[in-house]
């Protein structure tokens, strides 16, 4: 496997910020009366995602790295209630948008998942156990 030169090589990173593009035109149908509210709310919270990705990708640590994409993944569980939300306001319908969520969500968890067994290889390796 290759390693990533830089957070945009990241699938993880790709698919967060398409769902962020997604996000921008899901809520521009929003109304107007929700522009510094749900839709500004919701963008945000879409934009964390692959923002807290593309930083955590820079951090030196495996526990930073770690602590971002876990920010990241709070940052989607936001963004899985303004769905909710919005549906609930029949806003949209956001079928497409939440089994794309699920999606990120999912290759999230398994990227950190890849850091942390790599954190507790390098415990290992230096406490002097091979296992």
């Amino acid at each position: 496997m290759q390693v990533a030169q830089s957070f945009q090589n990241l699938i993880i990173w790709q698919k967060a910020h398409q769902l962020v593009l997604d996000v921008y035109s899901f809520t521009s149908g929003f109304p107007g009366s929700e522009i510094y509210g749900l839709a500004s709310q919701f963008r945000r919270a879409a934009v964390s995602v692959p923002a807290n990705i593309a930083e955590g990708f820079k951090k030196n640590g495996l526990a930073d790295k770690v602590r971002f994409m876990n920010i990241a993944q709070g940052s989607l569980e936001e963004c899985r209630y303004y769905l909710i939300l919005a549906n609930d306001l029949k806003y949209g319908d956001s079928t497409q948008l939440l089994m794309k969520l699920d999606n990120v969500s999912k290759l999230l968890e398994a990227y950190s998942l890849s850091i942390i067994k790599k954190q507790n290889k390098r415990v290992r390796i230096i406490r002097g156990s091979t296992r």
